[in-house]
């Protein structure tokens, strides 16, 4: 339609519905909450876009009435959408967690502002349950969610590390003051880094509202202008004992940028990453092999080349280095225990046929020996079928097999070793082998996601 020929009204809705499309991206890539600035900025911008509209005179014209409705609904729509993304229940989940651990950190963070390193065990546990629990959170492949999960943790993961610096790779004042007069600079400049430490974990955690990020960088950016003016040319342990000083403070600086670290798409994105990619490659080939010895019906077709190329799987999974992404290291985890079931399973499916080959050696056993066999034997079954699960924990088979290892505990708990040595190691063992497929199960319909 030639835009000369328009009626005026019309001309005015497009310029307001191209000015809303232009805010679309912003809204879509929203992650905080309903009491943040970002959000009270999208949300006046809308309203103001709507009462704009509002505003457009129809002159009683059907097409113009049409625009103007068609206009409203899409300025409607972006509300609705922020309005959903600060307030859904994962997202708040996501909020809730991270004040539990400001709360850790608010109890704990005294002493690092001193610059001291007094850090229970108790904390830093509690900071590690919080993670775990931050790796849980569902996000539907939502990128709000997703982008607000990454960044939560991606905090509180560098806060853990700067604590674990603080406890146990604390720098020391190696050297005297006497030996030379830039050791003393050093020295004052390491107490300033101690305590910057402190600092860094209470801006990160959002419990210090006296300082800015901008203000610790710059304060950061000029300790290390005071150790370049040092002059220790033919001291080679003071140089060393700078440059340690100096690599602590450019670690610290690192920490300043997780922000925008945070807002780049491969960060949060973890279906882009490298190391998830590789992690799904091997995944890949482990399905091959889970699928062909589900397949088999005795041991002998468990050949040892297919354990031998799981075990280099294994070995594949152990090159992956997550670095300090939770979200990459329980990916890893989980496909180390997916692999490693399917050790076990071969494991006992040629020692129970290698049983059967020499059951006439076994009259002289213990009975209670015999006993364990008899439910190693039936846990090998179970294992079958749970390897072979593919549902959720609303399935009545998982609630069925659920029960069947918890009666083989059972009945692993009723048998009595009687002193016997062998009796008692294999009793150990099944209930080990018991508790891991139970725990396999439970890891299958958690419905975990990276």
């Amino acid at each position: 339609m030639d835009m000369g020929n328009q009626h005026s009204s019309i001309k005015r809705l497009q310029e307001i519905q191209k000015e809303v499309k232009e805010i679309e991206p912003q809204v879509l890539i929203f992650s905080g909450l309903s009491t943040d600035r970002a959000y009270k900025k999208l949300e006046r911008t809308l309203t103001k876009q709507l009462f704009e509209i509002d505003s457009v005179d129809t002159e009683g014209r059907g097409d113009v009435q049409q625009a103007r409705k068609r206009a409203a609904q899409e300025t409607e729509r972006l509300l609705k959408e922020l309005e959903q993304i600060a307030n859904h229940p994962r997202r708040l989940e996501i909020e809730s967690l991270f004040i539990e651990a400001q709360a850790l950190v608010e109890r704990e963070i005294t002493p690092f502002c001193k610059g001291g390193d007094c850090i229970t065990d108790e904390f830093e546990d509690g900071l590690q349950d919080i993670i775990l629990r931050l790796t849980q959170v569902k996000t539907g492949r939502k990128i709000s969610l997703r982008k607000e999960r990454y960044r939560t943790l991606t905090k509180i993961c560098a806060v853990q590390e700067i604590i674990d610096s603080c406890v146990k790779q604390q720098l020391f004042l190696p050297l005297s003051s006497d030996v030379h007069p830039s050791v003393s600079k050093i020295n004052s400049v390491l107490c300033e880094v101690n305590k910057a430490k402190g600092t860094l974990i209470a801006l990160l955690m959002g419990v210090n509202n006296n300082e800015t990020c901008r203000h610790l960088s710059c304060v950061l950016t000029g300790l290390i202008a005071d150790l370049d003016a040092l002059d220790v040319c033919g001291h080679p342990e003071i140089r060393n004992y700078r440059k340690e000083v100096v690599e602590e403070i450019n670690k610290l600086q690192k920490y300043l940028d997780l922000e925008e670290e945070a807002d780049s798409t491969y960060a949060y994105d973890l279906a882009q990453n490298q190391l998830i990619i590789k992690i799904e490659e091997i995944r890949k080939k482990m399905k091959e092999v889970h699928s062909l010895l589900l397949r088999a019906e005795n041991a002998s077709d468990l050949s040892l080349r297919s354990k031998a190329e799981l075990q280099g799987l294994i070995a594949q999974l152990d090159e992956v280095s997550p670095g300090k992404n939770p979200c990459i290291r329980e990916a890893r985890r989980r496909a180390v225990v997916e692999v490693q079931t399917l050790i076990t399973y071969i494991d006992l499916k040629e020692a129970l046929e290698r049983r059967q080959m020499c059951e006439n050696q076994t009259d002289a056993e213990h009975q209670s020996h015999k006993a364990v066999w008899i439910i190693l034997g039936n846990l090998s079954q179970i294992q079958r079928e749970v390897l072979s699960f593919d549902g959720n924990r609303a399935d009545k088979n998982y609630m069925r097999l659920e029960e069947v290892l918890t009666k083989q505990l059972l009945a692993l708990d009723a048998v009595d070793p009687q002193g016997d040595e062998r009796a008692k190691a294999a009793r150990k063992q099944a209930v080990k082998l018991a508790q891991n497929i139970l725990y396999y199960l439970d890891m299958k319909t958690d419905e975990w996601e990276y």
